[in-house]
């Protein structure tokens, strides 16, 4: 992890509200991997002092994309950048996915811009030859994020929106539940806390292993500021005379620091 400028080779609007911003940096295309993310000053004073996180998108050799949707002031700014320009950025942070053992294919299941961290996912596993079943949920049909990116993967693909306006109407989880489980081997999952924990109840109970990408404002990014608190199930650890074990069923972990990728069973939903 370092702070340096990356310069801006694109910074592209790919649907309504939603952009793409390719930065050129050999040290986050050496040593960034799927499921960590960047911290990005997006203005020097104001609303927008803090840093944002954003998960790395796509890994190219020269650099890194970000897939971002404008939410408020700080991607607001971030949005009215140009190529040419530099971008103040840390990284690469956090721990990353692992990819799946055995035979079957792994699911990937996204929710909204949940699919970012995932497109990276899908990106390793395809140069590794191995097959993804990818599933995408969003409010509309303009708020579906690489289909075709997916598909060009060689990845299956099946969409839900919350109004009908393409594919299934419903959740994503309604997709995840008519799924064939037996064919595949681990779910990766990111989106929604509400979507992370249905997820994570059926892979519960279809016994599969689950990896889920927290979303979380993470100011810091380094677990200084606490600001980024998920509730998991404590470690049980080793008591000593001197130093007794609390008797609590949880303990707190950073996402910035801890995650953003976490055993779904490690979580207290």
């Amino acid at each position: 992890m370092k702070q340096l400028d990356a310069k801006i080779i694109e910074n592209k609007k790919i649907a309504k509200g939603f952009y793409r911003m390719r930065l050129e940096s050999a040290y986050l295309a050496k040593n960034s991997m799927p499921g960590q993310f960047v911290e990005v000053k997006c203005s020097e004073a104001g609303e927008a002092f803090l840093r944002r996180p954003f998960g790395v998108h796509s890994i190219s050799k020269g650099g890194i994309d970000l897939l971002y949707e404008v939410i408020g002031k700080g991607t607001g700014s971030l949005s009215a950048m140009n190529k040419g320009g530099s971008l103040d950025v840390i990284g690469p942070i956090g721990k990353s996915f692992e990819l799946p053992e055995g035979k079957r294919s792994p699911l990937i299941v996204a929710g909204g811009i949940g699919v970012a961290p995932l497109f990276c996912l899908a990106e390793k596993m395809a140069k590794k030859r191995i097959k993804s079943y990818v599933l995408i949920g969003a409010r509309t049909a303009s708020h579906i994020l690489c289909e075709k990116e997916f598909r060009a993967l060689g990845c299956s693909v099946n969409v839900a929106t919350e109004d009908g306006s393409k594919g299934r109407k419903g959740f994503v989880t309604d997709l995840l539940r008519n799924t064939q489980y037996t064919i595949h081997n681990t779910i990766y999952a990111c989106g929604p806390a509400g979507m992370l924990k249905a997820v994570a109840g059926l892979a519960e109970k279809h016994k599969i292993p689950c990896q889920v990408s927290m979303e979380e404002h993470m100011a810091c990014g380094v677990g200084v500021c606490l600001g980024c608190p998920v509730r998991v199930y404590a470690t049980k650890k080793k008591a000593t005379t001197q130093y007794p074990i609390p008797n609590t069923q949880y303990e707190y972990k950073m996402v910035c620091k801890d995650g953003p990728v976490f055993n779904a069973k490690e979580i207290s939903w």
